[in-house]
């Protein structure tokens, strides 16, 4: 009887042992966890995403360990070439034939929206770094899959527009990128100009990538408003504050920089760039465990320090990863879930919240390009002006307009 008892409980022991194992070990659809990095890798907003993207990603997947479950997780990317079309037949391809699990950065609003609603139809996780539209937690939005984890529109607007009005720049025109990026932060942010006492004059729209801004800067300067809102990114950011610096733009009239990341000054220049107002979602040099981190991709990137979307696909990457394991499984719905239940809290963002519409709500700043006598060195280029929290920068939940969600 001893010995049959002893068989029992060995036996129980056994099964319970193997049930952590098998807990321990998960389980992967496909026997596969892949990661697929889609930017511009040549265009204008190849500094913005690009390569450095694609290297973050892969810097998020080795400081995982490079496994999951046992398996070994894989990375691949393609150049979307900022057209939706070939996003959407490169997305497509991935999810259908390639066993890719989840798409990151997707910047370009024109192609996010779009991989967004792909990854909804097939039921794929797409996480959006590069893009800003707000429409992808508002009209568009899928929250059950697509998740906006750096910044938008609204945040854009609420924390530089403030800013700009509060230092009395009243009456605004705007330059802005002909699509739906562009529209987004021209319509965002001239509501804050206007809630906030301001007024706008008016607005010109220009082609994506364009090679020549004197006509709508002409425009702009014959407008006489005090600000010209720059609702533009990238390449185009940078080509027209240049353009605007040879017209003579900049010393009748401010810019502001509605979408400037660390990449774009760098690009700029601090003697053409100094003294501009922007908003970033995260600045390398904010606290040690930034510069920690950026001093790893810089090692990786020849030298080139990260700028905030780079900061944001490692840690969006990094959280699902982390939300597969914790899950045990690369399920889409239970993944999504553990992402929302857990915090971020890593070298981009500290009590980050996933919310339901699909908003990672987090911490935004307002930074001031410093003069060439106040930087440092190579890279050292902002000013901290503030710190505006995150449920003050974003959209409220009460607000949105994506209709998935309960309110």
């Amino acid at each position: 009887m001893k010995n049959n008892l002893t068989a029992i409980a060995l036996a129980a022991a056994l099964a319970t042992g193997l049930g952590v194992v098998s807990a321990q070990q998960g389980k992967l659809s496909d026997d596969v966890i892949k990661i697929g990095v889609l930017t511009d890798m040549s265009g204008v907003y190849a500094d913005y995403g690009g390569p450095g993207a694609v290297a973050a990603a892969k810097m998020a997947v080795q400081d995982f360990g490079g496994k999951m479950f046992g398996k070994t997780i894989e990375v691949v990317n393609a150049d979307h070439q900022n057209k939706p079309d070939i996003a959407k037949n490169v997305t497509q391809q991935w999810f259908d034939r390639d066993k890719v699990d989840m798409t990151v950065e997707n910047l370009n609003s024109a192609v996010a929206l779009t991989v967004q609603a792909l990854g909804k139809e097939k039921n794929k996780i797409t996480i959006v770094t590069g893009a800003a539209s707000a429409r992808l937690t508002n009209e568009d939005c899928a929250p059950a899959t697509g998740i906006h984890y750096l910044m938008d529109t609204i945040a854009l607007g609420n924390v530089v527009g403030k800013a700009v009005v509060k230092d009395g720049g009243n009456s605004w025109y705007f330059l802005t990128a002909d699509y739906a990026f562009g529209h987004s932060l021209e319509k965002d942010t001239g509501e804050v100009v206007k809630a906030n006492g301001g007024k706008v004059l008016g607005a010109v729209r220009h082609p994506l990538s364009t090679g020549d801004f004197s006509s709508f800067l002409l425009q702009a300067q014959s407008s006489g408003a005090q600000v010209v809102g720059l609702a533009n990114a990238g390449g185009d950011t940078v080509n027209s504050i240049k353009a605007a610096a040879e017209f003579g733009i900049t010393k009748k009239q401010s810019l502001a920089a509605l979408l400037m990341l660390l990449t774009d000054v760098h690009a700029l220049g601090l003697n053409t760039a100094q003294g501009l107002y922007l908003t970033e979602g995260w600045y390398w040099d904010l606290n040690a465990e930034s510069r920690a981190w950026a001093d790893k991709y810089s090692k990786v990137m020849g030298g080139r320090k990260p700028n905030s979307n780079h900061a944001a696909v490692y840690s969006s990457t990094m959280h699902y990863l982390n939300a597969v394991k914790a899950a045990g499984t690369d399920d889409t719905a239970t993944v999504i879930k553990k992402m929302r239940e857990t915090p971020v809290n890593d070298m981009f963002a500290k009590g980050g919240k996933l919310r339901e519409d699909g908003r990672m709500v987090h911490d935004m700043y307002l930074f001031q390009v410093k003069t060439p006598a106040q930087s440092k060195g190579p890279w050292d280029y902002y000013n901290l002006k503030g710190t505006v929290k995150g449920d003050e920068a974003f959209q409220s939940l009460a607000l949105s307009r994506c209709a998935a969600i309960k309110k």
